[in-house]
């Protein structure tokens, strides 16, 4: 049976700090299945048990998941020093000690859909090529997309330092001579990936947003720099995606 102290689970799941949680809970605000706890060691089962502060029921959540639109210019890392990053916007106290980190990465200018979580294996999953789910992707970019460009990216593009990427599906929406958009699909989330790969045909990127992720996409209601949770089912969709 999985157990917690009492300290650590008030502070993971209410955003106060350990020590402000052992004061709570030394000061008779926390009970667990109904019964006032005073001992901040105490061994509670998340699962199982029924805790409350200043009698408010915890909704038990061993890990979170948050959609998050990113805007341009913000990091995606956990943390830094001298800018912003997309950890940072997220900024409800409940989520102040879930060590919260980005699921891969999208580059500083890059918009879209990005998973915010504090699960490591969920995360792994949605990243690895094996697990074949696909990023999609809206691309605009200079000059005109031909077909013998469509067909290189379904054999899968060779960067110029010799990296081989997995085929890559590319559907042109508009085409021009001057600028032309397209959504493309890629398993995997290499440096620059996209970017480089146009690069590789001269068609330099000119605006890049992720459309949706496995067979789940952006909630059209979160603007720039917007995020919410995350339902069970959304979860499902993307790790239950089949090719």
């Amino acid at each position: 049976m999985p157990t917690d102290r009492l300290d650590k689970f008030i502070s993971s799941q209410s955003g106060i700090s350990r020590k402000e949680s052992r004061i709570a809970i030394k000061q008779g605000k926390v009970t667990v299945n109904r019964m006032i706890c005073t001992d901040p060691q105490t061994k509670v089962d998340p699962q199982t048990c029924k805790i409350s502060l200043d009698n408010v029921l915890f909704n038990y959540k061993k890990n979170v998941y948050i959609m998050l639109n990113k805007p341009k210019g913000v990091l995606s890392a956990s943390m830094d020093k001298n800018r912003e990053t997309v950890v940072s916007l997220v900024n409800d106290e409940q989520y102040k000690n879930r060590n919260l980190f980005p699921v891969g990465r999208l580059d500083k200018d890059t918009t879209g859909f990005l998973i915010i979580t504090d699960d490591g294996d969920f995360a792994h999953k949605v990243i690895s090529p094996k697990s074949k789910i696909e990023k999609k992707y809206l691309v605009t970019v200079e000059g005109k997309i031909d077909v013998s460009t469509m067909r290189k990216f379904a054999l899968g593009i060779t960067l110029a330092d010799g990296t081989a990427c997995l085929p890559a599906k590319l559907n042109i929406l508009n085409n021009s001579t001057d600028k032309s958009v397209a959504e493309v699909t890629i398993m995997e989330g290499k440096y620059h990936q996209i970017k480089r790969m146009f690069g590789m045909v001269d068609l330099p990127v000119v605006e890049l947003s992720r459309l949706s992720i496995g067979r789940l996409k952006l909630d059209k209601t979160l603007r720039e720099g917007e995020y919410r949770e995350m339902e069970i089912f959304e979860i499902q969709t993307i790790l239950h995606t089949r090719q």
